[in-house]
């Protein structure tokens, strides 16, 4: 009790330090695409979503956050890392016209643990054209050396195989918010950034300002959602007076509070500047809220259950996939029905077919 007192009032000084001020800007100035409420609400039931511990009904689509904004959505892939507690699906979305990515973001019980390693672990960031970047190198790993990235780079793979050339939607909270912008990135180099759409939520900074700059010219068409005083997007600490060294995020952040005074209350999104550490934004409070952590647009995030990385599987689920010697597995399928998309060339009458 008394370490994690200790660590808690050590994360406060932090955040009392790097939450004023305003910092280095980066240097690529990207034009935005339009930020979308709509989307936003979608987007959140698919981040809780992914935190559920049965995988016959998130497999199925049948959970009980499988429902309202998103029903009818179909899962084609399905993966988890045991080892590391990492969960993620790959399905399509008739609605959005859109394969969607989910990832699932850190248990409640398990987040005192990544916390403690949060501060100062950056890793060099090779990648073309990107110079002077790191980023952090347990968010890095959890998607790009774990069984993560192959699972989630097949279900892409095989939905536009099956679909056609459709936009991909990225999404996830907290931890889950870091793995899909690695996962954003990664899909923007193979499938071009006009393809590729980021939206997270209580997401933590993963990377310095080179590699904050580096991210918004290739993803441009991202929003990082932030809720109150959730505490998590103010991690790990941003210190003004070492711009260049300091974790940094990139943009672009829409933060959500509330206004006014007893029953005449209501949620505003402000929609931040472009330098992603918006000194009116989040970074203008305290980051001290678990609660506010935990939902976003009324929309619970976390867990259905507190038991550390609890899976449930019925085992006719088996045929649907391979486990591998470190039990970690990727449940893979075709959908029930679908639709291929058919390009439209001049003079030729082609019409879609639907495939049952």
């Amino acid at each position: 009790m008394e370490r994690r007192r200790w660590l808690m009032l050590l994360l406060m000084a932090c955040l009392f330090v790097g939450s004023t001020g305003r910092g280095f800007r980066i240097k690529h100035t990207v034009e935005s695409a339009a930020y979308n409420h709509t989307l936003a609400t979608i987007l959140v039931e698919y981040a809780s979503a992914v935190y559920m511990s049965d995988l016959t009904e998130l497999f199925t689509w049948t959970c009980s956050r499988c429902d309202g904004l998103t029903k009818g959505f179909e899962v084609l892939e399905l993966v988890v890392d045991v080892q590391s507690c990492l969960q993620a699906f790959v399905g399509v979305a008739d609605d959005l016209d859109a394969i969607v990515i989910a990832f699932r973001g850190t248990q409640e019980t398990s987040i005192q643990n990544w916390i403690e390693d949060l501060f100062w672990k950056q890793l060099d960031f090779d990648y073309p054209g990107c110079t002077d970047a790191k980023v952090h190198h347990g968010f890095f790993n959890a998607y790009n050396n774990t069984i993560m990235r192959s699972g989630i780079l097949d279900g892409v793979n095989r939905a536009k195989e099956i679909y056609g050339d459709l936009k991909v939607m990225v999404t996830g909270h907290s931890m889950g918010g870091a793995m899909a912008a690695f996962c954003g990135l990664d899909l923007a180099h193979i499938y071009g950034s006009k393809n590729v759409q980021v939206m997270t939520f209580g997401q933590p900074r993963i990377g310095n300002a080179a590699f904050a700059s580096y991210y918004s010219e290739h993803v441009p068409n991202t929003f990082r959602v932030t809720h109150e005083h959730d505490m998590v997007p103010h991690l790990p600490p941003y210190y003004r007076y070492f711009p260049e060294k300091t974790y940094h995020h990139f943009p672009r952040e829409v933060w959500l509070y509330n206004v006014g005074f007893g029953f005449l209350i209501y949620e505003v999104e402000k929609i931040c500047d472009g330098s992603g550490e918006d000194p009116e934004c989040s970074r203008s409070v305290s980051g001290n809220s678990i609660s506010d952590h935990l939902s976003y647009f009324g929309v619970e995030m976390g867990c259905d259950t507190s038991s550390k990385c609890r899976i449930v599987m019925a085992p006719t689920l088996a045929s649907y996939g391979n486990v591998d010697n470190n039990g970690n597995f990727a449940l893979s399928r075709l959908p029930s029905k679908f639709i291929l998309k058919m390009k439209t060339e001049p003079g030729v009458n082609n019409t879609n077919h639907r495939v049952y």
